[in-house]
């Protein structure tokens, strides 16, 4: 019989079980590291359409239990057409962590402006198809895709973010308290405790930098008398995420931009995908477990936009957390995803996070925003400044950040197309520079690397 102690050195192999009480606390800090990163993007974007009391719960709940339920399908792949078929399976069957992306907030946030969630809902479910076909055809496009038009997404994603997390910080839009003395210092508490973290902190305290901020920042939050926990007192105990709550609605624009998007998502899976292999396995990533990360993505996203939620895809800080830890068992990450889907069946776990003072979250993401926007100058870093590369980004911004930040009126009298691409600033980076890349081709194909945008 296998000795405890053997079973215990499971956790560095990929299959095998290890003690319930081994794995459990390597699964859970996990959770803990993504938990904040997972939720917020419901928050702000349910903040721009107003959505409160039981219908926010219901969204957080729902990014938690799908996050878990696509985690599993990433561990544990399903073959669509038979284990022995060479087409794609549903899953990369690697310690991936899935999660709500940060990278769909400013299309999320433009679309719910012109269209409500209705809007958001229905493009963010018609374009998880584009990450689909990504993966049955992910060797030749990878080309189109190279760092240097990710970078300048990322750069478009984190400059676009940071407005919002800096109006967070001082309250929220709208509020009456917007800017108060008491807003800032709030924020500044959950930014400073982030920093110190980050700083001195070292293993999951350090990872889970995010999460331990938010609490002393809900105990600031606490004594200040800037909580309400009417919210939480009428949260029920128990609760079945129901799927298509809110309506759906298919506007063009949005599922275009929706779809600019889910490129970087998938592109950004792929650089996860080999950051795992590489940290644990020391190989890179297979063609068929880059493709079933991406299809498992798309699935994960579609489901999302079922449960009422925004898209998903593969965790970053869990992909580092794997790289730091060598922990690469499947059942360890399954205990985590299972603690996950269970708390989405637990209003109360929803309504403490719903009750949040958004300074809070904003000093919470507005340093995550950042870093979004150097991890986008790091991969443009590693590019070059080659004379090709700087008419590339040159054209790139011009257009994609400068003409689509004018006013939307300026484009009424555009074809549709036309105002379709320029509605959203991060989609028109993106597709600008798909077209740029395949118009001035570089020398030498670059390949996708690690990214993180959740």
């Amino acid at each position: 019989m296998t000795s405890y102690e053997e079973r215990k050195q499971l956790i560095y192999k990929l299959d095998g079980r290890p003690p319930f009480l081994v794995a459990f606390p390597l699964g859970l800090q996990h959770v803990l590291a993504m938990f904040t990163s997972n939720l917020a993007p419901c928050f702000i974007v349910a903040g721009v359409v107003g959505l409160a009391g039981a219908d926010r719960i219901l969204m957080v709940q729902c990014a938690m239990f799908v996050s878990g339920l696509t985690t599993f399908f990433q561990l544990y792949p399903v073959s669509l057409f038979g284990k022995k078929s060479k087409l794609p399976r549903i899953g990369a069957e690697l310690p991936i962590v899935m999660g709500t992306s940060f990278a769909f907030v400013p299309t999320a946030i433009t679309v719910a402006k012109a269209f409500g969630l209705p809007g958001v809902l229905g493009g963010a479910l018609l374009g998880s198809l584009v990450e689909f076909f990504m993966g049955f055809f992910i060797v030749p496009l990878k080309r189109f895709f190279p760092p240097l038009v990710i970078g300048a997404v990322l750069i478009s994603i984190g400059v676009n973010l940071l407005g919002a997390g800096a109006n967070y910080f001082l309250g929220g839009v709208g509020a009456p308290d917007y800017g108060s003395a008491q807003n800032i210092v709030l924020g500044f508490i959950v930014f400073v405790t982030i920093l110190f973290c980050q700083r001195f902190a070292k293993g999951t305290l350090q990872v889970s930098s995010l999460l331990v901020g938010i609490i002393v920042g809900y105990i600031a939050a606490f004594f200040m008398g800037r909580l309400d926990f009417g919210m939480l007192r009428d949260a029920a105990w128990f609760s079945v995420p129901m799927p298509m709550r809110f309506k759906y609605e298919f506007h063009a624009g949005a599922v275009l931009s929706f779809a600019a998007l889910y490129v970087v998502s998938g592109l950004e899976t792929i650089g996860n995908t080999s950051g795992i292999t590489v940290a644990a396995f020391d190989r890179e990533a297979t063609t068929k477990e880059m493709s079933g990360a991406i299809m498992a993505d798309s699935l994960g996203s579609m489901l999302a936009s079922l449960f009422n939620t925004l898209p998903n895809t593969a965790f970053g800080q869990n992909a580092g957390l794997v790289a730091m830890t060598k922990v690469v068992n499947k059942f360890c990450i399954a205990t985590g995803a299972a603690s996950l889907m269970i708390a989405g069946f637990v209003p109360k776990i929803g309504a403490i996070f719903s009750m949040m003072p958004n300074s809070v979250l904003g000093g919470a993401v507005i340093s995550v925003f950042a870093m979004i926007m150097i991890n986008g100058i790091k991969l443009i870093a590693k590019s070059g400044f080659s004379h090709r590369n700087i008419v590339v980004l040159s054209v790139i911004f011009a257009m994609g950040l400068g003409l689509a930040s004018l006013p939307p009126n300026v484009y009424e009298h555009m074809p549709r197309l036309f105002q379709y691409l320029f509605e959203d600033s991060v989609a028109a980076v993106c597709i600008v520079g798909i077209i740029l890349n395949v118009v001035f081709p570089a020398e030498v194909t670059e390949a996708p690397a690690v990214i993180e945008v959740d």
